[in-house]
């Protein structure tokens, strides 16, 4: 077998085999096989597309690459949650603590962020002294104690993915269904978990910006997840502002802890609230939506899910004290107002470049490998369909250079749309559930 085969095959439209799929990876990762000819690979496969059981023996290709990771000795049905990317999205450190308080054992491996969206681990590491990195062991053995434990993915799993992802970022091959669905279910599948529910981002701050691909891409990662034997879930919800009204690391902290104390925005809490019952019902600890939203609601009201954020952050080294006042937490010590230019109503948010006005603040990175400043955000004081006086405050940044808040000030203006007329106010977002998909 040649690469070269390959290659020629896949660029004529034939399908792959399984045997040729596993042969392009395995050499891929073991470094038999260069980075020019799996760029090129990855080029066919974008133009010529992949069927069902081409992506399916792809993602268990990249699955079985590295390590994959043995939960059996974690009481119970362990569930995962993932979401595709978004801006605001803290969703995981409100639903944790949700389905941990209800018996739900939460062994989340979670990821950093990239460009414009957000990522788990970094929001954890602006609490003082919390440790993402946990050997398993102790992550197992804290589930089992206290039913939740959050720690960065390790390089052994899925080491192709991280290869591959790689190569298609610098060769404009991102943007594929059967690429994006390996990539994200591969990690998921070596991850361990027995049922995995899905939030699938759409909109203009989400890799999907419209309906029919994001619900693409769900439909995708769900067959996949079933053909290896999954309780599977997906639920795509609308990115086109951000979730919530903080962006950033520490107070996105801030406001999840909010959240839990029973003060979340109601679209935040639309989204989590979903996601959550649908965890519920997947770990057999509900039987319906019905029965699992009022147990989401009593383990907010009772403050049992807020005392088991603290608890994950103590258990990894972490300061409980930043949850139980979360004032605390590190803030930009730099404090601008964007003031609207003009009266009138707020009929768009762009997501997507509140996202980069958090990254110019230094909030976000470029790059894997590149720094950011946990302490920097902002706070969106308006959102989509709220009226608002010419000079009033639309956002608040908080920053720590002058010249970083002077560029994200510009980006914040361009992300508002105001206009005199009301009606023009698309209010088709206003339901955050655009389709659940099993």
């Amino acid at each position: 077998m040649r690469m070269y085969d390959i290659i020629e095959k896949k660029k004529r439209g034939y399908a792959l085999t399984r045997e040729e799929i596993r042969y392009a990876i395995e050499g891929y990762t073991n470094g038999n096989v260069p980075d020019y000819q799996m760029s090129a690979l990855l080029m066919a496969i974008y133009f010529s597309k992949m069927n069902s059981e081409e992506t399916y023996e792809l993602t268990m290709a990249m699955m079985e690459s590295g390590d994959l990771l043995d939960l059996s000795a974690i009481d119970g049905i362990k569930v995962d949650k993932h979401s595709t990317g978004g801006v605001g999205d803290k969703t995981t450190l409100i639903i944790g603590p949700i389905v941990a308080a209800l018996g739900v054992p939460v062994a989340k491996m979670s990821g950093r962020g990239l460009g414009h969206t957000g990522g788990t681990i970094d929001k954890l590491e602006s609490i003082a002294g919390f440790n993402t990195s946990v050997e398993l062991n102790t992550f197992m053995k804290q589930v089992n104690d206290i039913k939740i434990a959050v720690a960065g993915q390790t390089a052994k799993l899925a080491p192709a993915d991280k290869k591959i992802y790689a190569l298609r970022d610098v060769t404009a091959t991102v943007d594929n269904i059967s690429l994006i669905a390996s990539s994200i279910m591969s990690k998921k599948l070596a991850s361990g978990a027995d049922a995995i529910v899905l939030d699938v981002k759409c909109g203009k701050g989400a890799f999907m910006k419209d309906k029919e691909s994001a619900c693409e891409l769900a439909r995708t990662m769900v067959d996949i997840g079933k053909s290896a034997g999954k309780k599977m879930k997906a639920i795509v919800t609308d990115m086109n502002e951000p979730l919530g009204r903080w962006i950033g690391n520490s107070v996105e902290v801030y406001e999840a802890v909010k959240a839990l104390g029973n003060i979340g925005e109601r679209k935040l809490m639309e989204v989590c609230n979903v996601l959550a019952s649908h965890m519920l019902i997947a770990a057999g600890i509900a039987r319906q939506y019905d029965d699992a939203i009022i147990m989401v609601n009593d383990a907010i009201e009772s403050g049992r899910a807020l005392d088991k954020l603290a608890q994950l952050v103590e258990a990894q080294g972490g300061d409980g004290n930043n949850v139980r006042k979360p004032e605390l937490l590190p803030r930009g010590r730099i404090i601008r107002k964007v003031k609207a230019t003009r009266k009138g109503c707020i009929i768009s948010l762009d997501a997507e470049l509140v996202g980069k006005a958090c990254m110019s603040l230094g909030g976000g990175r470029e790059t894997k490998d590149g720094e950011i400043d946990l302490s920097v955000g902002i706070y969106l004081d308006k959102k989509t369909g709220e009226t608002v006086e010419k000079d009033e405050a639309i956002a608040t940044i908080y920053g720590s250079d002058e010249d970083k808040v002077n560029v994200a000030y510009s980006v914040l203006e361009r992300a508002y749309t105001i206009e005199d007329n009301v009606d023009l106010y698309n209010n088709s977002n206003e339901n955050m559930i655009i389709k659940i998909i099993d």
